[in-house]
C-alpha cells in the first residue's frame, strides 16, 4: 500500500517512528515533511497529504502534530477526505469499517509510540464493511459537494 505521511513539529518525532515502522511492513513511504523539530504550520502538510490521497497519488494519509486535532480539522476540509483522529485502536478500527476513513491523525504529544504503532497497524488491516455504510459515505460526498 502506498502510504503518504506527514506532520508538524509537534509530530515529527513520531512520525519519524512510524515512517520506519511502515517501511518494515513493506509499505511504499512517501514522507512529506516536516523533517525537523523547527515550528512549522501544520495546515501546509495536512492538505499536501489530503490532496494526494483525494486524487489517488496515494492509497492512504497519516498525520501527525501535537494533538492531531489541527491535521484532522485540515484534512478534512478536503473533498473525498474521511480523516479519523484516533487515540486507541477501536476507534480506528470502527472508522474503517464504518467511515471508510483515508487518512488517520495522531497526537504526536498524546499518544506514545506502542499505542500510536498498534493504532497504525489495526487502521491499516481493517477493511470496509461497505453495504448500509457506502450510502452513508455517499451521502457525505454529495453534501460536502453541494
Amino acid at each position: 500500500m502506498k502510504i503518504m505521511v506527514g506532520c508538524d513539529h509537534g509530530g515529527f518525532e513520531l512520525k519519524e517512528k512510524i515512517v520506519a515502522h511502515l517501511g518494515t511492513l513493506g509499505h511504499e513511504v512517501v514522507d512529506a515533511g516536516t523533517n525537523s523539530l523547527e515550528s512549522v504550520d501544520y495546515p501546509h502538510y495536512a492538505m499536501k497529504v489530503a490532496r494526494a490521497v483525494a486524487r489517488g497519488e496515494a492509497d492512504r494519509g497519516i498525520l501527525v502534530c501535537g494533538s492531531g486535532i489541527g491535521m484532522n480539522m485540515t484534512a478534512n476540509r478536503v473533498s473525498g477526505i474521511r480523516a479519523v483522529l484516533a487515540y486507541e485502536p477501536y476507534g480506528a478500527i470502527m472508522s474503517r469499517r464504518h467511515n471508510d476513513s483515508n487518512v488517520l491523525c495522531m497526537g504526536g504529544r498524546f499518544t506514545g509510540l506502542d499505542m500510536a504503532l498498534q493504532i497504525v497497524d489495526v487502521w491499516l488491516r481493517e477493511p470496509f464493511e461497505g453495504g448500509r455504510h457506502q450510502r452513508r459515505i455517499e451521502l457525505i460526498d454529495r453534501l460536502v459537494d453541494a
